[in-house]
């Protein structure tokens, strides 16, 4: 006689122990199909990095390895880039975030690099050196205010920050430990254009008048229409303001 969990799905332990049967609320036929992609990029805003170097070059780059934890922002990048080093060694920078308006000005900055020469790597891809990232992409640097980079004054939303720590990822992969840096960023200071303010409310963005650029499989995308309210809308803005200890 067959079990009656014969045609239901199991979850398979990967260390070999005996697979356990799904729950009937889960036995269904799944859609799923196994792939390798070679990048994870599901879709993440665009930021443009400004930093300078230890002789004061600034340099821009554009990113999409971004998240942000209250006001701490997470910066994922490769170690040995030009914003790599500049971050871990001046330990300041700011976030420039970039609307759908400005695709052109950040496509300009692909393929271009702060590193002079440019990586081999980098060079058999198409990557240049380029001195003057700002020039280059046609923005406009103007001073920060609590850190030294300049922010980019056709960004609707620019974070200034301090480099708190530096994470190394992939420690325990022999072969790519040390490639890539988290850098954890404190926010100083927020500015943002009057376009995207709420109204009624200084310190908050509308969400219906910010059109983040994102980037998803090497793609440019950005927002469309609301889809609905979430349940967390229901709590203040203010609940998640950082208190002091």
């Amino acid at each position: 006689m067959r079990s009656s969990n014969a045609h239901r799905p199991c979850h398979v332990h990967r260390n070999g122990s005996k697979p356990v049967p799904l729950p009937k609320d889960l036995s269904v036929t799944s859609t799923h199909v196994a792939i390798d992609p070679a990048i994870l990029y599901f879709g993440t805003p665009v930021a443009l990095i400004s930093t300078l170097d230890a002789d004061g070059i600034p340099n821009l780059a554009p990113i999409s390895s971004i998240f942000w934890l209250g006001h701490r922002a997470v910066l994922g990048i490769a170690a040995r880039s030009q914003t790599g080093r500049n971050l871990a060694s001046t330990r300041e920078c700011v976030i420039n975030l970039p609307d759908a308006r400005l695709v052109d000005a950040v496509d300009r900055l692909a393929l271009t690099t702060g590193r002079d020469p440019v990586p081999p790597r980098k060079a058999a891809v198409g990557y240049r050196h380029v001195r003057d990232k700002f020039a280059h992409a046609g923005l406009t640097p103007t001073a920060s205010e609590t850190v030294a980079p300049p922010r980019v004054a056709e960004c609707p939303a620019t974070m200034e920050g301090a480099v708190m720590h530096v994470h190394e990822l992939k420690r325990d992969d022999p072969a790519e430990a040390g490639s890539i840096i988290l850098a954890e960023v404190a926010v100083s200071r927020v500015h943002v254009h009057e376009e995207i303010r709420m109204h009624g409310h200084p310190d908050r963005i509308d969400p219906l008048r910010w059109q983040p650029l994102l980037m998803s499989f090497q793609r440019f995308f950005t927002t469309g229409d609301e889809v609905s309210p979430s349940r967390l809308a229901t709590i203040d803005e203010e609940w998640y303001r950082p208190t002091a200890a």
